[in-house]
């Protein structure tokens, strides 16, 4: 059996691999997942984009020994790991739920282009939400400026709107900014207000949602922040820590 590494009226975290704790979830038990998968880009590994640019901030005092934080699982594994996921994911969620999953902003491996269609094998695939991020991001031809959320359904879906004025864009104007992590985040946190946008959509309060890759505990401290339930998986246990202390907090973070 394995045990939470924290648990409190609403939300559990367990520390360990997605795939040996989803299968200790009970069938239909989860009404929404929200989660950000790992991307295969080995991000803020030695040599890596994002660790020349974080070096090149620190105007010097960048050490790759000390401060690179590579995510695991981050290599070309992470494709398998997300097709191997999907099933596990099908079986927990409601027979009505949604699925909604961050897909990645382009590149020259895009995972949002191969992630759809291992989606719509096992869910119904519903849409490409395109978070417009603002500034550009880093890269050459084409800088990333935006990601990409994969929405899934089983069964019908879930919704708790009937307004029709909800477009596939999220805009800048709707203030859902990128986050430049310091040295001491997790490399590549997402805003609170992301995954608060989509459980809106998606789930009524007391649901529970399920982040099956949970990283410092974001979509968990969105479900608390709107009054839902929340289950979190993640694999490297300092950001068990940090998302423990996150959720612990009254105020919205």
């Amino acid at each position: 059996m394995i045990k939470p590494y924290y648990q409190d009226v609403n939300v559990t975290i367990y520390h360990g691999d997605c795939r040996d704790v989803l299968s200790t979830i009970i069938d239909n038990s989860i009404d929404m997942i929200f989660t950000d998968p790992p991307y295969g880009h080995n991000n803020n590994n030695n040599g890596d984009l994002i660790s020349r640019w974080e070096a090149a901030l620190g105007r010097g005092s960048y050490q790759p020994a000390r401060d690179n934080r590579p995510i695991q699982n981050d290599g070309m594994e992470a494709n398998e790991i997300f097709k191997n996921c999907l099933p596990e994911w099908y079986r927990v969620l409601d027979k009505n739920g949604s699925c909604c999953c961050c897909g990645g902003g382009g590149g020259p491996d895009p995972m949002f282009a191969r992630w759809s269609l291992y989606l719509d094998e096992v869910f119904k695939f519903k849409q490409m939400v395109i978070w417009d991020k603002g500034p550009m991001g880093m890269g050459w031809h084409y800088r990333r400026s935006y990601e990409t959320i994969l929405v899934a359904e089983k069964g019908k879906g879930k919704w708790t709107t009937d307004r029709k004025d909800i477009e596939n864009i999220i805009r800048p104007s709707m203030g859902i900014k990128k986050i430049i992590p310091l040295s001491t985040d997790h490399p590549t946190p997402k805003p609170v207000e992301l995954p608060m946008f989509f459980i809106q959509l998606h789930s009524n309060i007391n649901d529970v949602i399920l982040d099956p890759f949970m990283g410092a505990g974001t979509t968990l401290r969105a479900a608390k922040n709107l009054g839902r339930k929340a289950i979190g998986i993640e694999i490297d246990e300092k950001y068990c820590e940090m998302a423990v202390k996150r959720v612990a907090q009254e105020v919205l973070l």
